[in-house]
């Protein structure tokens, strides 16, 4: 049985709450806050198999697995899966990136939006960006129009061949989201899309306040939280 050294453990956990309760017969519920409480202390063994990771610095593997680091460790994973099928999706296409299908999306929901605003609504930097849009442009699925008011910059919007690809491209995106969400039950997606949700309105503020600049800025965040 792969999982015996799972079990191992836990028939062990379940010794040393007994022992804690001086023999008195444990509940599944003081089980699971006993349980919930062990996880949460520090410990040099409790890393999982991991297959990218060896075992010849343990003090790595510590900091890897300390909870935040982890937490971390596995958004970018889950980011790189994630772009890694949106390309496959967009196979095909004049779309070359996920930045690309994401900015023709959030142009179809405005009307227009200059330059700097859909840059910033896209989470990219300014080189980034504006090579994203360039891209759009030189596909015909973006244009571009002067500023009567200001004629240094440009206003950008979705064309009607730009709407036509993105409602193709629905489809098969939607199989990505599908995919993204592996195995989970609704009840899990719910709970997963509430602490997102809760991630992103924390991490949209400061990327609009522009609050980290620096590693002090980190530091100073971090320490804050």
């Amino acid at each position: 049985m792969k999982s015996y050294q799972l079990i191992h453990q836990l028939i062990n956990l379940v010794a040393e709450l007994e022992e804690e309760n001086q023999g008195r017969e444990a509940s599944l519920q003081d089980f699971t806050g006993f349980l919930l409480n062990k996880v949460g202390e520090p410990n040099a063994n409790n890393h999982s198999n991991e297959v990218r990771f060896g075992s010849s610095d343990s003090s790595a593997l510590n900091i890897a697995y300390q909870l935040d680091n982890n937490i971390g460790r596995l958004f970018v994973f889950m980011s790189r899966y994630a772009k890694f099928y949106i390309k496959k999706a967009l196979d095909g296409t004049p779309m070359q990136t996920p930045e690309d299908f994401t900015a023709l999306a959030i142009l179809l929901t405005h009307p227009y939006l200059s330059k700097s605003e859909l840059i910033s609504h896209n989470l990219q930097e300014k080189t980034s960006g504006t090579e994203v849009i360039r891209r759009l442009i030189a596909a015909g699925l973006v244009r571009q129009w002067d500023d009567d008011q200001d004629k240094r910059s440009k206003h950008i919007a979705i064309t009607d061949e730009g709407k036509k690809l993105l409602f193709q491209v629905f489809e098969h995106t939607s199989y990505v989201g599908k995919i993204i969400t592996g195995r989970l039950t609704v009840a899990e997606k719910f709970t997963l899309q509430y602490l997102l949700q809760k991630l992103e309105n924390f991490h949209l503020e400061h990327y609009e306040k522009k609050t980290i600049i620096n590693k002090s800025d980190l530091k100073k965040l971090a320490q804050e939280n």
